[in-house]
């Protein structure tokens, strides 16, 4: 769905943005971009939806060269939700709905107030200029927008931005979802909940290269200490022992009443993102 081949790309004579990355998406992956503020992310996915002009190197989506000239039939089969919602204030959220459709096929569009149900919109609110919404109620509109042109690729940027922990888990439902049908999904995102919840794969970039690409089990896999941490009970009291893993393989080596709790200590996607990129998330 998506090649990248030694993409490169300068703001100016000094200002190198991208240094040669290179990577793939499958058809109907689920494919976060990860990276710290600065590092070349959002230069990478304007230059993915066409709005960023003058890189270096290849990029294909659904096989063709983003490079040369096409049609509004290509753009047509891509849907994007921005980090800061591009809604128009003055109308409602089906009036920004009706008209972002009208780019698209009529035998391609999905109708609006559906959209808008399975976002959880507020009814009372579906008529009411957007400058009257909250963050989530614009966020909930953008994804709409997103969606209602019924992509085969779709790009989404901080997508629960601005959502409380029942509208992020919604937003991840709904991904997961257009994945089912065959949508291939390009995640960019400081939430590492979401990236290791939704993604099959993560990519890291920082300071214009990527040094890091695998699923997020496995990046986490590679960089564990291999060692647990078992809370149990003894004569009445609470003890806990931290272990390495292959000491459990023949049974627990101690003795117990009760077995509370065991934990692995592997890292979490967070740990690995800093590791990689050698910054935190801000």
């Amino acid at each position: 769905m998506i090649e990248v081949k030694g993409l490169t790309f300068s703001y100016g004579k000094d200002k190198q943005a991208l240094h040669g990355l290179n990577f793939t998406v499958g058809d109907g992956e689920i494919f976060g971009f990860l990276g710290p503020n600065g590092s070349g992310k959002s230069t990478t996915q304007k230059i993915l939806t066409g709005i960023l002009r003058g890189h270096g190197g290849k990029v294909s989506l659904f096989g063709q060269d983003i490079s040369t000239p096409h049609g509004p039939e290509f753009f047509q089969k891509i849907g994007v939700l921005f980090e800061f919602p591009y809604l128009y204030a003055n109308l409602s959220a089906l009036d920004n709905l009706s008209y972002f459709a009208s780019f698209y096929p009529k035998e391609q569009r999905r109708d609006a107030r559906e959209l808008l149900e399975m976002l959880e919109f507020k009814p009372d609110f579906l008529k009411k200029p957007v400058s009257s919404y909250s963050k989530g109620m614009r966020q909930r509109v953008s994804m709409a927008r997103a969606l209602v042109g019924g992509p085969r690729l779709l790009f989404l940027d901080e997508p629960t931005s601005g959502l409380d922990p029942s509208g992020a888990v919604l937003f991840r439902r709904i991904i997961e979802q257009e994945r089912k049908k065959g949508t291939t999904v390009f995640v960019t995102t400081h939430n590492m909940m979401d990236a290791d919840l939704l993604c099959d794969r993560v990519a890291f970039i920082a300071g214009g290269n990527l040094v890091a690409l695998d699923t997020p089990k496995r990046l986490k896999e590679k960089n564990s200490n291999h060692r647990v941490v078992i809370d149990y009970l003894y004569r009445g009291q609470r003890e806990s022992i931290t272990m390495e893993a292959p000491e459990l393989e023949t049974g627990i080596p101690f003795a117990h009443d009760e077995i509370i709790s065991i934990h692995s200590q592997e890292p979490t996607l967070e740990d690995m993102f800093i590791q990689y990129t050698g910054r935190g998330l801000s």
